[in-house]
């Protein structure tokens, strides 16, 4: 390659990765006027009182549905919503289901969750996505929904 080209080419390269790790904005399917919201940002959403609260609040509103604890079905549910500028919750979707009523539990709760703290972006809120997994155990020598908080929801004691 010539320089030029090889000048070129890192320039095209280093805007490629420029735009993929700055602030990602991307459509939503929300009935706000300005549809966009935030992947990255500088300061991320939290739940009032922290993360640790909201581990509080997942294990003390989720109910392990009854059929899959009969049938001692385990498995990971995958949720995100958009926090608003407001803190509400708002376009919840299930990426990953293992059934049973599961994903249905998590979206109940994750329903009535209390207002969070927005996130921020160059000191202003703005809508962004978050993600959360919620793992459903069952306790290895009872089959029944394990009562370790951190267990229950992400899978492993802390």
């Amino acid at each position: 390659m010539t320089m030029k080209t090889n000048k070129l080419f890192c320039t095209l390269l280093i805007s490629l990765l420029l735009g993929w790790l700055l602030p990602l904005q991307a459509q939503s399917d929300s009935i706000n006027a300005d549809n966009t919201y935030y992947v990255i940002v500088e300061q991320e959403p939290s739940f009032p009182g922290g993360i640790d609260a909201l581990y509080q609040y997942l294990g003390s509103n989720i109910i392990y549905p009854a059929t899959a604890t009969q049938k001692g079905i385990i498995g990971t549910v995958i949720v995100t919503f958009i926090v608003e500028t407001d803190g509400s919750i708002s376009n919840i979707k299930v990426l990953k289901d293992p059934g049973f009523g599961m994903s249905e539990e998590v979206v109940r709760v994750v329903n009535a969750m209390p207002r969070w703290t927005p996130a921020m972006q160059s000191g202003k809120p703005v809508r962004a996505l978050f993600t959360l997994p919620v793992v459903f155990r069952l306790d290895d020598d009872t089959d029944k929904p394990s009562r370790s908080l951190f267990r229950r929801l992400f899978g492993h004691n802390r």
